[in-house]
């Protein structure tokens, strides 16, 4: 009976570090001791680091030879062999002080510079690439390229029933949905990015019972409990005008009355002149307009259960 209770253990530990513990997005690598996400689309250092950060994770570095390997096989099995992945080294605080997301000295870590590097390049290089062979190089962190997200085994994680480790989304049965909202200030791409990596999305009014469960859950948030010097009684949520002048559409394509909520302010929309014009509300739940991207503000993020959706 103990052996089988051992051989039970053994079985169930083995699940718990190959399925879908961390995100079902990631694939765990045991040779990493955590799990790994490829973005092949490739973006600058800075988008690279905070995506990975607002997906829970740090930007991926070869801190040891395990990692690098974890590494190299997602690269691999991605067949990304044409160019490298950035990884969370840099000397982004200081010029030529090299250290990883986790403050680890590149002096540190294991490594092997490719042939010719460090070169700093035009005396703007303070981002580290890696090779698909595992060598490093140095390259310019405004450059883009793919890259790796890692989130290390060993937390207490637990699902819950947003179908999320972040317990600030909270499940409302009025709609069947989940929401966040993000004291944080962000522009409106920024904060359409934090929602997308969430495995959500701005939050969209489908109903007067939606705008009622928003307006509770800014209650929830007064300007009191947020830090900073910014506008907090408004919050970005998702529709824009899509850079045509106040013709708003919800992130889904429809019409404010088709989405089914369309109450403005009183005298709102109010911005006149052209440009890029996103949607947010205020206190009351009434709807309001606002520059994108111009100054940063709270936002509603909003999800269902089974997102992000992944196959086995």
């Amino acid at each position: 009976m103990r052996q089988a209770l051992g051989y039970y253990f053994v079985f169930a530990f083995v699940t718990l570090m190959n399925g879908h513990q961390f995100r079902c997005d990631y694939k765990y690598f045991p040779q990493a001791e955590g799990w790994l996400k490829l973005h092949r689309i490739p973006t600058n250092w800075r988008e690279a680091r905070l995506r990975c950060h607002l997906e829970g994770g740090n930007l991926a570095s070869p801190l040891d030879a395990g990692l690098r390997l974890a590494m190299q096989a997602a690269m691999q099995q991605a067949e990304l062999v044409k160019s490298g992945v950035f990884t969370g080294i840099s000397g982004f605080f200081s010029r030529g002080d090299f250290h990883s997301i986790e403050g680890i000295p590149l002096s540190q870590i294991p490594h092997t510079w490719y042939g010719g590097e460090p070169d700093n390049h035009n005396d703007n290089e303070s981002c580290i690439l890696m090779v698909n062979n595992g060598d490093l190089a140095d390259v310019s962190c405004a450059e883009t390229f793919p890259y790796l997200c890692y989130g290390k085994a060993g937390r207490a994680l637990v699902t819950n029933n947003c179908g999320t480790f972040d317990n600030e989304y909270q499940f409302d049965s009025r709609t069947g949905s989940c929401y966040k909202f993000h004291k944080v200030p962000r522009t409106w791409s920024r904060a359409y990015m934090a929602c997308a990596a969430e495995g959500g999305h701005l939050a969209i009014i489908n109903s007067d019972t939606e705008a009622t469960v928003l307006r509770e859950l800014f209650a929830k948030n007064p300007a009191s409990s947020m830090v900073g010097n910014f506008w907090k009684d408004v919050a970005f949520i998702g529709f824009q005008d899509w850079g045509e002048n106040r013709e708003f559409l919800t992130i889904e394509g429809q019409t404010l009355e088709e989405a089914g909520y369309a109450k403005y302010a009183s005298g709102e929309p109010n911005i006149a002149e052209r440009g890029n014009v996103c949607g947010a509300i205020y206190r009351s739940a009434l709807l309001d307009d606002l520059w994108c991207n111009r100054s940063p503000y709270a936002f509603i993020c909003e999800k269902k259960p089974e997102n992000p959706v992944c196959h086995d």
